[in-house]
């Protein structure tokens, strides 16, 4: 008995499909995105559409799920890859000023111009969502710098995160506006100059012994160093 096949095979290329829903979602944003939109960018009709990603919601959400493994990855790997956060933090806010201004898609982040004017509720909770949790990685990442003694005991990780945060979102829309890539890296290298910076260290070999200590006397009297040389 010849089993017959339900329904036609799909005829695109469900991978080159998303790709182009992604630049849709990524130049228009999600609410100025229509579905006649979407099926003319990925070349296939609205039935189509439906059958193989579900809802304009559903697209989108698999569309950020993919943007966030591939456009959206530098930030993890600066932060697996760089041993300090000030070193995973300026070395994300360094690679974004190239993707924001990179040529060949959209300018800035989806996640961040995606939301904009946003009036879907499960949409936009769920970007404000991963842009909070992208913060939350800030502070927790810059609060182990304090621990580490890297940062300053006294260092504000709340805000220094959000500050980290809202210097990211702000060269989003400044690529959006045109900025270039070396404008936008200007921008991350003034923000880096902004953290304070790493407590001082007495090197070892240069701190003073019992032995000394007991002997300074007059020593004492003379002026001590400073971190631009001796007696400046």
């Amino acid at each position: 008995m010849v089993k017959t096949q339900r329904g036609r095979p799909r005829s695109f290329d469900r991978l080159t499909a998303l790709e182009q829903a992604t630049m849709a979602f990524w130049e228009r944003g999600y609410e100025t995105t229509s579905v006649s939109d979407l099926t003319r960018a990925m070349g296939i009709s609205a039935p189509s559409l439906y059958a193989a990603f579900g809802d304009k919601k559903t697209l989108f959400e698999e569309v950020v799920e993919v943007y966030a493994t591939s456009y959206g990855a530098y930030g993890g790997r600066a932060f697996a890859e760089e041993s300090t956060a000030r070193g995973a933090i300026g070395r994300l806010l360094g690679e974004a000023a190239e993707l924001f201004a990179e040529p060949g898609h959209p300018r800035g982040c989806l996640m961040i111009s995606a939301a904009t004017n946003c009036s879907t509720p499960e949409v936009e909770e769920s970007l404000r969502a991963r842009r909070n949790a992208n913060l939350a990685s800030f502070e927790a990442r810059i609060q182990q710098g304090v621990e580490a003694g890297e940062l300053p005991a006294d260092t504000d990780a709340r805000a220094l995160a959000r500050f980290s945060g809202a210097v990211l979102q702000g060269m989003s829309q400044q690529a959006r506006d045109g900025a270039t890539a070396a404008e936008l890296a200007a921008v991350a290298e003034t923000a880096m100059r902004a953290w304070p910076p790493a407590p001082a260290r007495v090197p070892a070999e240069n701190a003073p012994d019992a032995a000394s200590d007991a002997n300074s006397g007059a020593a004492e009297e003379t002026a001590p160093e400073t971190p631009a040389g001796r007696g400046a």
